[in-house]
């Protein structure tokens, strides 16, 4: 059995994408929301099995990868989150690279030689790695309209991994991987009436118009604090919208909460993009946080922990 094993986000879903297009090959496919991402517990691995496990944080997985290891299976691994440390193992071949700049796409995009740059590139603006996507889009001589459509493909692809579970999401990432693998070229999605992007585009359309209307409850130099309600729109928009915010605004950094109940908070944390680090270790002080150094989150944040965190961010960002 071989198990390709993904982030729901845009990012793990065009890495396995760009793979597969190159590398086509019959496996079982392991995703889900965004925020779940300790995927490797869920399967029951044997010796001769196979994994891909793409854009998800080797620290929290190291339980499950050391189980597939010892069982005796072959893992080829790509992220760019907290990794911990990685295990020396033979029949792991792992490709971690944690700077800020840099997302599992591009990692992947290294190792295809650049064979389809052009997905990579859409996964890097749906990362809000938007000066990377940029660049790229002018070494392969794109024009300004086909990079605005890459970043709003990029931006409704990672938009739809977001969630408290998958029964609100408009596609489940694992089907949405399998339209796209359709495509060769992003530009052949958009081209496409019939495609998700028209879909995603207008759900997304609705779903910002309605945290654009919830004001900051909390505002200084360094930092901007947004509070949605516990509705489905809060939750399928809390990541993109994070992005959204913090681009309006590159010096603060950005934190929107979105109410799960009446004691906690789902939490995205974007790193100011003039000093994009120390996201996912600030994350990582609270229980169920993590991230990289431009992105974190909190699966779940008691409301009692918020002042400590905003005391924390307040703190690191602005000394």
């Amino acid at each position: 059995m071989h198990y390709d094993v993904f982030n729901g986000d845009a990012d793990g879903i065009i890495s396995l994408l760009q793979l597969r297009l190159a590398q086509p090959k019959e496996a079982q496919l392991v995703t889900g929301v965004k925020r779940d991402i300790q995927l490797l517990d869920k399967l029951n691995v044997k010796a001769g099995d196979s994994l891909t496990v793409l854009d998800i944080s080797m620290q929290k997985n190291n339980a499950g990868l050391l189980a597939a290891l010892e069982a005796g299976a072959d893992v080829f691994y790509a992220d760019h989150h907290q990794a911990g440390e990685i295990p020396s193992h033979s029949q792991l071949s792992a490709h971690i690279h944690l700077e800020p700049d840099m997302c599992t796409a591009l990692i992947i995009d290294r190792l295809l030689e650049g064979r389809f740059r052009e997905w990579a590139i859409t996964a890097a603006y749906g990362d809000n790695l938007n000066r990377v996507a940029d660049e790229l889009c002018k070494e392969l001589g794109l024009t300004q309209q086909e990079s605005e459509q890459l970043k709003e493909l990029g931006t409704l692809i990672n938009y739809n991994g977001y969630g408290k579970s998958t029964a609100q999401l408009h596609f489940y990432p694992e089907k949405l991987y399998q339209i796209l693998l359709a495509y060769p070229s992003p530009f052949e999605v958009i081209k496409d009436k019939s495609s998700p992007f028209y879909q995603l585009k207008a759900a997304y359309e609705a779903d910002v118009a309605q945290a654009i209307s919830v004001p900051s409850f909390y505002e200084s130099q360094t930092l901007r604090v947004f509070e949605l309600p516990d509705e489905d729109f809060s939750h399928r928009v809390s990541g993109v919208y994070g992005n959204l915010i913090a681009n309006q605004s590159p010096s603060q950094a950005h934190l929107v909460l979105t109410k799960i109940d009446d004691n906690s908070f789902a939490v995205s944390l974007r790193a100011p993009l003039n000093n994009k680090q120390g996201a996912g270790q600030l994350c990582s002080q609270f229980e169920t946080g993590g991230g990289r150094e431009a992105a974190g989150g909190i699966n779940r944040l008691a409301k009692q922990e918020l002042s400590r965190l905003i005391d924390t961010l307040e703190s690191y960002y602005g000394k």
